[in-house]
């Protein structure tokens, strides 16, 4: 399987290379995107959930406006999941270095399990992801700071440890993303980061897959908002456009049930992370028993290891060890188009699932990076 491009930067290096363009101090511009933002003095960086750089072609008849500007692809972390992403671009941090390393994950010494989509208080999410987001040092050292996102997301967990140091603007519409943005870029007086997140893309792919009429029109609405950027970029600005991962459309033949086989549900205390990788937390003496039982009967489908050889693979960046029970015991990453379901452990929407995303294929983990300067 292969690796996130880390060494040559990824989802984690788009900002603090627009810091370094706006002219902030301690930031490093691993993408080279000083190449084509030197003199701008304005970024609006837009993240589409869930807009592979292989899902391109397909947006092609609904999205020509966004597919014909000039991009490269890049690659997420891993796991290639939304929150993972989201907290790398937002502190810059490799997901080893920043501990969320799952949509879901065992809070150690516990039976919870935390989904970082639904987490508000507990843990104490500065304690939880204590690596700040670049805002606030952006905003120190005198640049503006704004995120435009979803009214719902103000308080919760994942978006105090991404969005810290930065004024929130909600906007609950694509319509409302779009002229939130252009608003902040505008206003600006001097240096201006702002960044703006669209959803839905990723949450239609999810509920009615990659060839649907309602992703199809996800698209539509996301060439919309890019032409909005676009048309409103002043001479000192530019556009950053990128995802958090992509997405594959998942077979229902290809979908593996831990709690219907029990072979595979025993010694499992708790079952964490999402489809596509799963973490595997063992009753206390279960883990090798777990371990061989699943490389045994899921070993066509997945690769699966411990923790420890999880975490030398070198998947996560370097890791701080204080994250690794985070991890489970066994660690379960899908090749191809497989996928490992809990249907009696986790809510049925999890099964129902259309397009997933998680592990290390191509489609999961290209990501675009799009720039465009205003004329």
């Amino acid at each position: 399987m292969r690796a996130p491009s880390y060494p040559e930067g990824t989802i984690a290096d788009i900002l603090p290379g627009c810091l370094k363009c706006l002219g902030a101090q301690g930031f490093s511009d691993r993408l080279g995107l000083a190449r084509q933002l030197e003199g701008v003095r304005r970024i609006a960086v837009l993240l589409v959930d869930g807009m592979g750089w292989h899902q391109l072609p397909t947006m092609r008849p609904f999205a020509p406006g966004l597919v014909a500007l000039p991009s490269r692809a890049i690659t997420s972390g891993f796991p290639s999941t939304t929150p993972t992403s989201l907290v790398s671009l937002a502190t810059g941090a490799w997901p080893g270095s920043h501990g969320v390393l799952a949509f879901t994950s065992n809070i150690p010494g516990t039976d919870i399990v935390l989904n970082h989509t639904q987490w508000k208080d507990d843990p104490d999410p500065l304690l939880w992801q204590p690596v700040p987001p670049v805002y606030a040092e952006a905003a120190r050292q005198g640049i503006d700071v704004t995120v435009v996102n979803r009214a719902e997301y103000v308080g919760s967990g994942l978006t105090e440890v991404t969005t810290r140091g930065a004024v929130y603007v909600p906007a609950d519409s694509s319509q409302e993303l779009a002229d939130g943005m252009v608003k902040a870029l505008l206003g600006a007086d001097g240096p201006a980061l702002v960044y703006g997140y669209y959803p839905n893309l990723d949450k239609m792919g999810h509920a009615f897959g990659l060839e649907s009429e309602q992703w199809a029109d996800a698209a539509s609405k996301v060439d919309k908002i890019v032409e909005r950027l676009v048309t409103a970029l002043p001479p000192d600005a530019a556009l950053v456009v990128t995802a958090d991962h992509g997405q594959l459309d998942i077979p229902a033949d290809r979908r593996i049930d831990i709690d219907g086989d029990p072979r595979l549900a025993y010694g499992v205390r708790v079952f964490a992370g999402e489809p596509r990788v799963r973490y595997l937390h063992a009753e206390p003496g279960a883990a090798a028993d777990v371990l061989a039982a699943w490389q045994e009967l899921v070993g066509h489908a997945a690769w699966i290891g411990s923790r420890e050889e999880a975490i030398a693979t070198g998947w996560y960046g370097p890791m701080d060890l204080t994250f690794a029970q985070r991890i489970g015991d066994v660690v379960v990453v899908c090749r191809d188009d497989w996928a490992v379901h809990g249907t009696r452990r986790e809510p049925a929407t999890i099964a129902r699932l259309v397009a997933m995303h998680g592990s290390l294929t191509d489609a999961e983990l290209d990501i675009p990076l799009i720039v465009v300067r205003g004329e």
